[in-house]
Formats: structure tokens, C-alpha cells, sequence
């Protein structure tokens, strides 16, 4: 199957529309049948053991529903972590911040252009990188070009994104019968035309030895790629 990029419908809507709001939760719902969440956890489970971080960013973070349970499922994660959330839209849910501080955490939260913002960050020992259902919103060289940025400002990086593949494209198109909306129903569907498969991402990774990069399929409808740097690279800047 090859890759085709269409725009999501969500994308376009105010964060406040009802119908955007519905789909949000329709969203929630599909990652806990994901398990993205835990997928990711499981990923930086050695990462976490060996360099905890001092901050977690989550790029395209849309409510924060992901990172709580993130953060949730790395119970050794020390609450005083600083945790950024980065998204264009004001979709941040307040009683998912809320949450996150209870468990001792700093929700920050960014109104910007997931890349732009990235790429005027500062290079900061310590800082991983996350991402759900994001990375395949793009084509191969804004990847290529963002994927530099990352290579040079994070320790760690985990996307988890739809599987390409004719298993998740039919489960997509059966998203009404658990109540999915019509924004999320076509969304759906171009999400995984436009997901990932074998090395894709990987291939758009600067060639580089000081990175381990693991991409795999993960679950029954995803696609994990995890790029960590080798202990042995030197620093960022």
C-alpha cells in the first residue's frame, strides 16, 4: 500500500467545536484500544533505567490525554520532570493538567507549530521527545528536515503512529459501530493510508552512528520508531 497524504478533518476545527470535541474523545478511547500508550512506556522502560529525563516534550500533544497516561505507565518517572506540551491548537484539557500536577509533575503547555517550535528550542542535556498519532500527518522531507532538529535537541525520541497495512485500514472503517463520529471516521481512515511501515522512518533519520534506531510494528494497529542516543555520542551543544 502506498503512502497518501489527505488532509484530517480535525486539523481544520476550532478546538471548542463540538464535533472536534467529540472526536477527541472518540481519540482517547481509540489509543486505549491502541495501547499507545504502554507501547511507549515499554519502549523507554531501559532508556529510563539508564538516563532518566529531565523533561519530556510532546509534540502535536492535543488534549494531554496521551502523556498522562504516559507518565502513568512510568511509574519510576520522577515527578519532578519537567513535562511540555506542544500543539498549535488550544486543546489542552485543564483537568488532564490538573492531573499531571496532583502526580507532581509541571505541565507547560505551547501554543506553536510543533517544528518551529522545535527548532528554535535550545539544545537541553536530558530532553526526550515523544510523539502519538503525529509524525504521519507529514511528508518524507518535512520528516527529514524535522528528524535533524530532533537528532540534535533530544536524547531520546518515541513516535508511535498507524501501521500501514490492510489490517488497520479495515478496522478504521469500522470505527462507527463503538460511536465514532463522522470527523474521526474519516480521519481514521486517512490516518493509517498515510502511516508507516518497515524502515520508513528510520530512513529519514540523519545517517548517523551515534543513534540506535528501532522501528517495528508494534500491537495490532501500530507502528513504533525509537531513536536513542548511544552514551558514547558527544552532547549536543
Amino acid at each position: 500500500m502506498r503512502r497518501q497524504l489527505q488532509p484530517e478533518l480535525l486539523d481544520e476545527l476550532p478546538a471548542h467545536d463540538p464535533a472536534a470535541q467529540h472526536s477527541r474523545r472518540d481519540l482517547r478511547r481509540i489509543n486505549r484500544c491502541m495501547g499507545n500508550a504502554g507501547l511507549v512506556a515499554a519502549s523507554l522502560s531501559r532508556s529510563l533505567r539508564s538516563a532518566p529525563p529531565k523533561r519530556i516534550v510532546d509534540l502535536g500533544a492535543g488534549d494531554g490525554a496521551f502523556l498522562l497516561q504516559l507518565v502513568i505507565q512510568l511509574p519510576t518517572l520522577s515527578p519532578g520532570t519537567e513535562l511540555i506540551l506542544v500543539d498549535r491548537a488550544n486543546a489542552a484539557d485543564e483537568r488532564v493538567l490538573a492531573e499531571l500536577r496532583v502526580r507532581g509533575f509541571r505541565p507547560q503547555v505551547e501554543l506553536a507549530d510543533a517544528w518551529d517550535w522545535l527548532r528554535t528550542r535550545p539544545a537541553q542535556p536530558g530532553t526526550w521527545v515523544v510523539a502519538n498519532l503525529f509524525l504521519h500527518h507529514f511528508a518524507e522531507e518535512t520528516l527529514r528536515f524535522a528528524f535533524m532538529s530532533l537528532s540534535e535537541k533530544a536524547a531520546v525520541c518515541c513516535a508511535c503512529e498507524p501501521r500501514r497495512a490492510a489490517g488497520p485500514l479495515l478496522a478504521s472503517r469500522l470505527l462507527g459501530l463503538i460511536g465514532a463520529n463522522a470527523v474521526t471516521r474519516h480521519d481514521a481512515v486517512v490516518s493509517v493510508r498515510a502511516g508507516f511501515a518497515g524502515q520508513e522512518l528510520s530512513g529519514l533519520w540523519p545517517a548517523d552512528t551515534g543513534w540506535q534506531l528501532t522501528e517495528r510494528r508494534a500491537g495490532w494497529f501500530s507502528h513504533l520508531f525509537l531513536a536513542e542516543k548511544n552514551a558514547t555520542a558527544a552532547p549536543a551543544p
